[in-house]
């Protein structure tokens, strides 16, 4: 289903705890698993909005990128600033068994759900055999 996820993701967050830097938002926290004939993916992105989530698939490759803004006024003086904000991107690559024509996307408490169908020709189906003493008989493949 998934191919693989961004190879620096972990080098990124562990450079954050050692240097303890904010330069670079934390990318997305995300969840995958496949339900049924649906691969279902949860990223974490709070206090985002909807308006600058942005979704593309290329040649199996899913970019997501959504900005989280400052909610000070600007001019204001800001005296603490824990929360990233600025721009977070998650790219995922997706095997062929996936139909990345039909992808689902809601938002909803903070947790954005890419619901992906899995392939017609990736699902199992029965073959049948003829011939044969024994007549007729279908095996699942």
């Amino acid at each position: 289903m998934l191919m693989r996820t961004d190879p620096f993701r972990d080098l990124d967050r562990l450079a954050q705890q050692v240097f303890n830097t904010t330069s670079r938002p934390a990318s997305m926290a995300m969840d995958a698993y496949r339900s049924g004939d649906d691969f279902v993916v949860h990223f974490d992105i709070p206090g985002i909005d909807p308006e600058t989530i942005e979704l593309d698939v290329e040649r199996n490759v899913l970019n997501v990128r959504a900005e989280r803004r400052s909610p000070a006024p600007e001019g204001a003086e800001t005296l603490v600033a824990e929360r990233p904000t600025g721009t977070f991107t998650r790219q995922l690559f997706l095997g062929d068994t996936l139909d990345t024509e039909r992808i689902d996307a809601s938002y909803d408490a903070g947790v954005l759900t890419l619901r992906i169908p899995v392939a017609e020709q990736a699902k199992p189906r029965r073959i049948e055999i003829t011939g044969g003493d024994r007549g007729r008989r279908q095996i699942r493949g």
